[in-house]
């Protein structure tokens, strides 16, 4: 990969006509890719130039899926190096295994490129700051993939919130309880001839290939994914940050554990998270992978809490949001919506590009610091559960108070060449 490569005629400081074309790149052709792919087909003056896959065999099936609906025959590239390469590439979107994301971001910034980047959007707290410094530096635009912001009733909600509508507000809790089954065991093997292996793992730690890791069951391994709570609280956590009006918490206390089966994965399947701030709200967010009842009529989403009522907030594509003041079991009328009529998926796609297209990262529903510290939660979440007891963390210096163990766990080795760079 070379850094530094020509700007855009549409970087900042510059802005592109209506008519420009943008060329994107996709990284990572799983499910999730195939979400960016038909949601970049639908921006006008965007065109879907590369895929990137280190399974050949998915990128190829992806791209025949692409053409047989219309689309022009993409670039297909294992590797992401040589994307990033290409000068005539504008921006990628990134939804790569967890364990990519940081550096991925990183080398595109410094490349040139703007960026699209799943949640949570880094493996480590270290990669993730420096993910949000690359993006100063280099003056491009980088949106997080926490696509309730660009909910337009959730917009609502929050805004609400901050007018007081159910008062001072003391705690949030998030949920999400979705079952998971057991993956059982997989010996090591070889790695399928399509499957480039060394690059999949990138700058995960070197090991054996094995089925319960390519190609979705990697979230529930500590080298490659953060869990349940990674994976889909973090846009729980996210709106309750939001809401709440906060950065990184203070205290954190994590338990949990993978009950009701044995089998090959290493993150906990049920999982509560406390977290406390400096003036005493709490935010507490509990995943339940067993069998388990609803909770405020939800199974997914977040519950606000104040001194004259609470709010639920459903995180589906309605973002149904709920008031109930002064303990009546009567909700308020709706809230309605801040004017956002697009699935919020897409209307978050097409804020990215109206971001890179007038060259102003400030119009971003989800800038990448917010994304970083919503991310953050989960990481210290989990580092808390590991270590097995209560941390007290600085939030100011983003280091734990008193305890190296802990500040050894806010970064991962990566494996060279797949190596954080020493400066962005």
């Amino acid at each position: 990969m070379t850094a530094g490569a020509a700007p855009l005629a549409f970087a900042l400081g510059g802005r592109a006509g209506a008519n420009d074309r943008i060329r994107a790149a996709i990284i990572g052709m799983g499910d999730r890719g195939r979400d960016h792919v038909e949601l970049l087909s639908r921006i006008e003056g965007v065109e879907i130039a590369t895929f990137c896959d280190p399974d050949e065999h998915r990128m190829q099936e992806k791209a025949s899926e692409f053409e047989s609906h219309g689309g022009k025959k993409p670039k297909l590239e294992p590797d992401l190096r040589r994307v990033l390469d290409d000068r005539d590439i504008d921006v990628i979107t990134i939804a790569a295994p967890n364990h990519w994301h940081a550096l991925a971001a990183i080398w595109a910034c410094q490349a040139g490129k703007h960026v699209y980047v799943e949640k949570p959007i880094a493996h480590d707290m270290v990669a993730g700051r420096m993910m949000v410094e690359a993006a100063r530096k280099h003056q491009r635009v980088v949106q997080g993939g926490t696509q309730r912001r660009s909910n337009g009733r959730i917009r609502k909600a929050v805004q609400a919130l901050d007018e007081g509508i159910i008062g001072d507000v003391y705690m949030a809790r998030c949920i999400h309880f979705q079952q998971r089954d057991s993956l059982g065991f997989k010996q090591p093997e070889a790695p399928p001839s399509y499957l480039h292996w060394d690059l999949w793992l990138g700058p995960g730690p070197s090991q054996p290939f094995h089925r319960n890791l390519v190609h979705y069951n990697w979230h529930w391994f500590w080298d490659f994914g953060n869990g349940e709570l990674g994976n889909n609280g973090v846009h729980y956590l996210d709106v309750a940050r939001w809401g709440l009006k906060r950065g990184l918490p203070d205290r954190i206390h994590s338990v949990g554990g993978r009950y009701g089966y044995k089998d090959q994965g290493q993150t906990p399947n049920t999982q509560v998270v406390t977290y406390e701030f400096r003036d005493g709200t709490q935010l507490v967010t509990e995943i339940r992978g067993r069998f388990s009842n609803d909770e405020a009529g939800m199974s997914s989403g977040v519950i606000f809490y104040g001194s004259k009522g609470y709010m639920t907030v459903s995180p589906d594509q309605k973002g149904q949001c709920t008031v109930f003041l002064n303990g009546s079991k009567q909700p308020q009328p709706d809230l309605g919506s801040d004017g956002e009529g697009r699935d919020m998926q897409a209307a978050h796609f097409q804020n990215f590009f109206d971001a890179v297209r007038a060259g102003k990262p400030e119009i971003l529903h989800a800038d990448l610091n917010e994304t970083f510290l919503s991310t953050g939660f989960c990481l210290l979440g989990n580092i808390s559960y590991r270590l097995g007891r209560k941390l007290t963390f600085n939030s100011d210096t983003e280091r734990f108070s008193g305890d190296s163990e802990a500040d050894g766990m806010l970064k991962c080795e990566h494996r060279s060449p797949f190596s954080l760079p020493a400066k962005v």
